[in-house]
């Protein structure tokens, strides 16, 4: 049974600690190479923790690198994302970003690297989706909080030649 929407993440206050966090978590994470910050949410059920990427997208009006802490699952080369917004009814504005510039820098260790992300479409979002619920299971509370479809986000590397 799914988890009911916490309040508090509907109070007007929600928005901008979540905002204050991030820059905290984002700073950390680059001040110490990613030893610090590349996993959240220590426990029974994530004894390693979940792991956390550095997304930096070009803001689509402002065109100034935004950068985000966000969980992420690996895929090989690939990062693949949830754009749940603690499912909320409003797409999160990185995500907003990348559909007008998908090219992204996501770094998961020292170093930032160039991707081009895109939302995963039809089977390919299914067969993600249940990988996804299975890897970090509060996704599958979050699709049951909004009736918009969480987009499932695919980084693939750029390689340079």
């Amino acid at each position: 049974m799914p988890s009911a929407r916490p309040k508090f993440f509907d109070s007007a206050l929600f928005a901008p600690a979540m905002k204050l966090v991030t820059r905290g978590h984002v700073a950390l994470f680059r001040a110490s190479g990613g030893r610090v910050g590349r996993r959240f949410r220590f426990g029974s059920a994530f004894p390693s923790g979940v792991p956390v990427c550095l997304l930096t997208t070009l803001g689509r009006k402002s065109g100034k690198p935004r950068t985000m802490a966000l969980l992420y699952m690996p895929d090989g080369e690939r990062v693949i994302l949830v754009a749940s917004r603690g499912g909320t009814g409003q797409h999160p504005q990185w995500y907003l970003n990348i559909e007008a510039n998908p090219k992204v820098a996501v770094q998961t260790g020292r170093r930032p690297q160039p991707m081009l992300a895109r939302t995963a479409e039809a089977d390919e979002r299914t067969g993600l989706w249940r990988r996804l619920v299975e890897f970090y299971p509060e996704y599958g509370d979050y699709q049951t909080w909004t009736d918009r479809p969480i987009p499932v986000v695919v980084c693939d590397p750029i390689h340079k030649n």
